[in-house]
C-alpha cells in the first residue's frame, strides 16, 4: 500500500486507526455508530492487507500524535474487525453482519459485462457453445438477456433459450472461468462501458431535426437504393401530423407550454383532421382566436411553418421523454391498454 497518506480515502484510514488501536478501543467506537457505518467501517478493516509502518505512523500522528511510539505495524485488520464486531454487538449478532460482509467480499460474476452494449456483447458470444451463451445469460438481469437473445440468429435463439430453462447446478470455476474470458476479450480492449453509435434509431433522430427540403432529398435517395431501410426510418420518425395519435389528455399537457403564435403557424398547413384534434382541446374562445389568426394570415414561408412545428415537435418529444404524454403511431406495434 502506498505511503502518501493523501491517497487513502477517509474509510481506509479510518480502518487502519482502528485496526492499530487494537479489539476493545474499536469495539468502543463500535457501539457509537450505526450498523451502516460499522458495516461500511468494518468492510474496510476486512479488505486490509500488511500497512507499512511508515504509513500507519503517519495516519496515528494525524489522530494521536502523543501514541506515535507505542504503536506497533498492522500485519492484517481482517481479524481485529471480527473480534471488534463481537465484542460490540454480541456473537449472534456480529455473526450475520459478518456473513454480510464475507458475501459482500465475493466478486459478483458476470457484472461488468452487464454495462457492455447489447449488440457488442452478443457478438462476441454469439459463436459460443449455446450451453456457455445460457451461463452468461443466465447471470445477467432479463431485460439485459432479452436485447442479448434478441440480436442472436432464430434457432440459436431457440437453443439457448431451452438450455437456460434446463440449467441446474453450475460445477464450481466454470462461471468464473467464463466472467474471465470475457473481461479480458471485451472488456479489456474496448472498456466496460462501450457505446453503441449510429443505426436506424439515431437517423431517424437526426432526420427529426433537419429542415423538409433536406428530409426529402435524402429519402428520395433512399427509397432508391433501399426501400425496406427508408420505411424503417420512418417508421421510427415523430412528424407533426403524428400528433393526431396523442390522446385529448395530452394535447392539453402539450398545448400549455407552446406558444399560441407558434400554434397557429404550425396550423397553417395542418390537416383538417389535426386542426380539430388542437382546437377540440382548448376553450371556445381560443379555438375562435386561433380560427380568425388563420383566415387573416396571408402567405407565409413554408419554412417558417416547418420550423413552428419543429418546435411543438421538440416540446411533445420532451414530454414523451418525462413521461406526461404518450406519442402513438410512430411504427404501429406499441398499443396501448
Amino acid at each position: 500500500m502506498a505511503t502518501d497518506t493523501d491517497k487513502l480515502t477517509g474509510l481506509q484510514k479510518a480502518a487502519i486507526v482502528l485496526a492499530s488501536m487494537g479489539e476493545q478501543f474499536t469495539a468502543e467506537i463500535f457501539k457509537q455508530l450505526d450498523k451502516e457505518e460499522i458495516k461500511r467501517v468494518g468492510m474496510a478493516m476486512t479488505n486490509l492487507e500488511a500497512v507499512e509502518p511508515e504509513l500507519q505512523e503517519a495516519l496515528l500522528k494525524e489522530f494521536l500524535e502523543d501514541l506515535k511510539s507505542e504503536i506497533g505495524p498492522v500485519i492484517s485488520g481482517d481479524m481485529t474487525a471480527r473480534r471488534a464486531l463481537a465484542l460490540a454487538l454480541g456473537e449472534e449478532a456480529a455473526s450475520g453482519l459478518l456473513e454480510e460482509l464475507d458475501k459482500a467480499k465475493e466478486p459478483v460474476p458476470f457484472e461488468r459485462v452487464k454495462h457492455v452494449d447489447s449488440r457488442t456483447l452478443a457478438g462476441f458470444i454469439k459463436s459460443e457453445h449455446p450451453q456457455t451463451i445460457a451461463v452468461i445469460l443466465a447471470h445477467l438481469p432479463p431485460s439485459k438477456a432479452a436485447e442479448v437473445l434478441s440480436e442472436f440468429p432464430e434457432n440459436l435463439k431457440y437453443d439457448v433459450v431451452l438450455r437456460i430453462s434446463n440449467l441446474d447446478v453450475i460445477p464450481p470455476g466454470i462461471v468464473e472461468e467464463i466472467d474471465a474470458v470475457l473481461n479480458r476479450e471485451i472488456l479489456s480492449t474496448e472498456g466496460s462501458e462501450a457505446k453503441r453509435l449510429g443505426g436506424v434509431e439515431a437517423v431517424a433522430e437526426l432526420l427529426n431535426n433537419v429542415d423538409k427540403a433536406t428530409e426529402e432529398q435524402i429519402f428520395g435517395r433512399l427509397e432508391e437504393d433501399d426501400p425496406e431501410l427508408a420505411d424503417q426510418i420512418r417508421q421510427l420518425m415523430f412528424v407533426f401530423e403524428d400528433l393526431i395519435n396523442v390522446d385529448d389528455r395530452g394535447i392539453r399537457e402539450l398545448l400549455k407550454e407552446v406558444r399560441n403564435e407558434d400554434l397557429t403557424l404550425a396550423l397553417k398547413t395542418a390537416s383538417e383532421e389535426l386542426k380539430q384534434k388542437i382546437l377540440g382541446n382548448v376553450s371556445e374562445r381560443a379555438a375562435a382566436m386561433i380560427l380568425e389568426d388563420l383566415e387573416v394570415m396571408g402567405p407565409v414561408r413554408l419554412s417558417e411553418v416547418e420550423q413552428a412545428q419543429q418546435k411543438i415537435i421538440q416540446v411533445a418529444r420532451r414530454l414523451e421523454k418525462e413521461g406526461k404524454i404518450v406519442i402513438g403511431g410512430k411504427g404501429g406495434e406499441d398499443v396501448l391498454v
